[in-house]
């Protein structure tokens, strides 16, 4: 499929998805009764947007229309999105500033000196993950803070994380700490859509994880970022951790991550 045409149908359901959220309440529309979809109606959200209820069924059927940077910018407000939806409504629509992050289907290899930073940051926990979160390089640290984690032939930080029993038990607050990381990685699947690594993955989830099947619908996305999680040690304690997230310069699709408690022991 070329890759503009998965664009678009890309944007249709994402549109479409960002719709079925919103009420007539929270927008301040009357209730009209009762409703056979969830969420807006076409033409509401097209009446809130400023365009007609035709051209706003285009873009969610995925045809070919270009929609101007005022008209994404008023569909983001009708939708109250936030930054990094409004971010990837921008992408999915081709207006992107940026373009597109890395090279799609590229073989991911780290030079020597790059594969060394995590050593260099030891005790911490710090790794580096490339686009399909396959764990590039990691220092022992690591091994410790993820049990199971690097032991697998392929190491995947989204694949412990759905699939590996101990993730649950590690990670805390697992639901939405793994909610959060599917929306990335729906983020990074919309983005690559021809990438093979990308769509392995998703596909291997989806099947794997019953989460997985029922929030990939709801199309969340989410840029990496840095922030806190509560992990639970080898010894039973639960810690908070913060960690940072680092794009590199050369391969902005693959991430130094590093973890620092922020509790006492």
């Amino acid at each position: 499929m070329p890759e503009q045409i998965a664009d678009r149908r890309e944007l249709g359901a994402f549109l479409r998805a960002r719709r079925e959220r919103l009420t007539p309440a929270e927008v301040g529309l009357p209730h009209t009764g009762r409703r056979r979809t969830p969420g807006l109606r076409r033409e509401e959200l097209a009446l809130l947007a400023g365009m007609s209820a035709t051209w706003y069924t285009y873009l969610e059927q995925g045809r070919d229309v270009r929609p101007s940077e005022q008209v994404l910018t008023a569909l983001a407000s009708a939708l109250r999105l936030g930054r990094a939806e409004r971010d990837h409504l921008f992408y999915l629509a081709g207006s992107s500033p940026g373009g597109l992050p890395g090279a799609a289907g590229a073989t991911e290899q780290l030079p020597a000196e790059v594969s060394a930073v995590p050593l260099l940051l030891q005790p911490y926990p710090a790794y580096i993950i490339g686009r399909s979160y396959d764990v590039l390089s990691h220092n022992p640290a690591v091994s410790t803070l993820f049990p199971g984690l690097i032991e697998t032939a392929t190491p995947n930080f989204a694949r412990w994380v759905f699939t590996a029993p101990v993730a649950r038990e590690v990670v805390v607050d697992w639901e939405p700490e793994a909610q959060g990381l599917l929306a990335r990685l729906r983020t990074l699947a919309a983005r690559h859509p021809t990438d093979a690594a990308v769509s392995a993955l998703v596909a291997e989830l989806r099947e794997a994880s019953p989460e997985v099947r029922a929030w990939w619908p709801r199309y969340d996305v989410q840029e990496r970022h840095s922030g806190r999680k509560r992990l639970r040690n080898s010894d039973g304690r639960t810690r908070d951790y913060a960690y940072t997230a680092f794009h590199l310069a050369d391969q902005p699709d693959q991430t130094l991550v590093i973890y620092t408690c922020v509790e006492l022991p």
